[in-house]
């Protein structure tokens, strides 16, 4: 049967439907023969053939073009579904109507036909040739008895793992299908919390209430729960997985309604549970007004295009029709990652946006000015920055210049050029920091707020003590971690899963507060557009995260049990290993108490304190030298007097600092 099958998939098409064709064609004349045998009885099975050549003649004549009318040759037979069908009654039904015509017409004149033969002909019709295709369906899917997987007599062992599907809507039957097509794994009951359709069979399989789960596995052996709850809330997803972590099962989903909706993936693309769904908040609508303000008709620039949350900017920015967008990107590759991305976004929307891809760094305001002068830049996000803790400590200098002057450079160039926005990407670190990153995030912010309220500022570094116009209106956005950016926790911990554990938590008390990369972006080109100058923007990120926690859970979603002391013969342990440099337990978004709401319930005003640009440009300048003469000790007394709350919790870990200091 094997071959057969491989056989008659390996045709051409023009054989394949020649084939149909013939088929359909001594289809028809059964079912006629058949619709006389039932009227007349079995007496004499051949004189329907010698009475009524006529009519045979006249059935295939008129049925088979009505079935290439309708489509009935174009379904392919392994994805035959309702459309087909309803094809099928269709052109059936006109076929039999047409020969109801026929056979009135030529009784009139010759022999008489019995009228019940024609209705007997047409559900005939339908049950044959649409009884048929359902089963070379299931026959070209190698999959005979789906139908038949619910019940406790068919015992099936081949070695596909067994999945329960949560969600027996549109999304859960279209799921069915799609597992059952590519084999990769075999469904073997629904969940709902519908209890009019539980205790049911939807699809061939049962539908379980979530409170007889382990009813289901013990009948089913199930091994596998995969979601299919796309249009849920992400408060009633997180209730969902809280209740399923008791059970000793994989959990995965499929994806969001909106990734299903915009077509970036198809129902049975099959993920791990997103873990923005454990955090269990629904993102606030946006406010479409302030997401155009600052980028429709505008150019617009991002730096560090290619980063976390740069790329997921530049995806939401094309959406709001600038005229131009220019990726600003010191890393090659993630340079035309991001740019191969857009180009795709950009070929299926209904309006034009010029993608620019800038090959460059912040520490070059020549470059930076120029390109801001050629392209005539509005608005410029600044995520360019190296964020992560333990890095920054150890390349103090890098951290520095980068994050520091690279914003200086940036927001000179802005100023000199007369951008209209300027919004800065800060960090919850920059909040009384204990390292070298989120000092130097801290006085990105001071750089910004110091131009901010200087009308006719001179720049830094100009000795000609010229002062420019402020035509820029400086805002920053401060938050906490982002979900799936590069260095998240999140990817660690999957990878170190997939490798058999163990799960890596620097303290059993640490915490931090998670936000998805969409909402984030969102968030500050909202924000963005809320400032008048100065304004130090906070996300409300929600209530902070046990890291620990979080590893437990995504410990049991995976259908795993947590090795401890008390269950020495569990699959994956937690490790603690220790802060790393810098590193704080737990993370702050406010400096001090005085903040203020804005219109958008997700985005509050911090009012908090700051330099004058001229004292802070001695700061600044003092902080170059000590730079340029690998005075680490230097750099760190400047950043505790200028850094208000700054206070490093440990010794310099400088590489390069180190290295000085062993040297005679």
């Amino acid at each position: 049967m094997d071959k057969i099958r491989t056989f008659l998939l390996a045709l051409p098409r023009k054989q394949k439907r020649l084939i149909q064709v013939a088929t359909d064609v001594i289809l028809v004349w059964f079912a006629l023969w058949l619709a006389f045998i039932v009227r007349l009885g079995i007496d004499d099975l051949y004189n329907p053939f010698v009475a009524h050549t006529w009519l045979f003649i006249s059935a295939p004549v008129i049925a088979i073009p009505l079935f290439v009318r309708f489509g009935m040759y174009r379904a392919v037979m392994r994805y035959f579904g309702n459309d087909a069908l309803i094809a099928i009654i269709k052109a059936v039904s006109l076929s039999a109507l047409i020969l109801v015509l026929v056979v009135y017409w030529y009784s009139n004149h010759q022999s008489v036909v019995p009228r019940s033969i024609i209705f007997n002909y047409w559900w005939l019709c339908l049950v044959i040739i649409g009884g048929l295709r359902l089963g070379m369906r299931h026959y070209f899917l190698g999959d005979w008895l789906s139908a038949a997987q619910h019940m406790s007599f068919v015992n099936r062992d081949d070695g596909l793992t067994k999945v329960a599907i949560y969600g027996a809507g549109t999304a859960g039957n279209q799921l069915v299908a799609a597992l059952r097509m590519g084999r990769m794994m075999r469904p073997v009951a629904f969940i709902d919390d519908d209890i009019s359709i539980v205790d049911h069979a939807i699809s061939g399989l049962q539908v379980y209430s979530p409170k007889h789960i382990q009813q289901m596995i013990d009948a089913t052996g199930a091994q596998e729960i995969l979601l299919a709850i796309p249009s849920t809330s992400r408060t009633r997803r997180r209730e969902i997985l809280e209740f399923l972590e008791g059970f000793p099962l994989h959990v995965r989903s499929v994806p969001a309604f909106m990734d299903l909706a915009s077509g970036r993936v198809k129902v049975d693309d099959i993920q791990e549970v997103d873990i923005a769904d454990l955090l269990g908040r629904d993102p606030v609508p946006a406010q479409n007004d302030l997401l155009e303000l600052c980028i429709a008709g505008c150019s617009v620039l991002v730096t560090g295009a290619g980063g976390s949350i740069g790329s997921e900017l530049c995806r939401q920015i094309i959406a709001l029709r600038p005229t131009t967008l220019l990726l600003f990107e010191h890393s090659e590759f993630h340079l035309y990652s991001i740019l191969s991305e857009l180009e795709q976004r950009v070929a299926r929307l209904p309006f034009a946006v010029r993608l620019l891809p800038i090959l460059g760094t912040v520490r070059n305001q020549h470059q930076l000015l120029d390109v801001m002068k050629t392209w005539r830049v509005d608005t410029v996000y600044h995520a360019a920055a190296y964020k992560h803790v333990p890095m920054v400590e150890h390349n103090i200098a890098e951290g520095v210049m980068n994050n520091v002057f690279g914003t200086l450079n940036a927001a000179q160039a802005a100023l000199q050029v007369g951008v209209s926005n300027f919004v800065l990407i800060s960090t919850d670190k920059a909040v009384r920091p204990t390292n070298v990153m989120g000092s130097t995030k801290r006085l990105a912010e001071m750089t910004l707020q110091a131009l901010s309220y200087e009308a006719g500022p001179v720049m830094f570094g100009d000795v000609a003590n010229v002062s420019r116009v402020n035509k820029t209106r400086f805002t920053m956005v401060r938050f906490g971690n982002v979900l799936g950016s590069s260095g998240s926790v999140i990817p660690l911990f999957h990878k170190q899963i997939k490798s058999g554990g163990p799960l890596t938590v620097t303290h059993p008390k640490i915490t931090r507060y998670f936000m998805t990369l969409a909402e984030a972006a969102q968030l500050v080109i909202q924000a963005g557009a809320m400032g008048q100058g100065g304004d130090v923007f906070v996300l409300d990120m929600g209530e902070p995260v046990k890291i620990v926690e979080l590893a437990e859970k995504m410990i049991h979603l995976s259908g795993l049990s947590i090795r401890s002391e008390r269950n020495p013969q569990g699959d994956i342990a937690i490790e603690f290993t220790g802060l790393r440099p810098g590193e704080k337990l737990y993370e702050e978004l406010l400096i001090g108490d005085n903040v203020g709401v804005t219109p958008h319930p997700m985005i509050m005003s911090a009012h908090e304190d700051h330099l004058s640009w001229e004292v802070l440009k001695e700061k600044l300048a003092e902080l170059l030298v000590a730079i340029s003469s690998d005075d680490y000790g230097r750099v760190r007394q400047l950043l505790r007097e200028t850094v208000n709350g700054y206070s490093p919790d440990g010794d310099i870990v400088d590489w390069f600092y180190q290295q000085h200091r062993l040297e005679p």
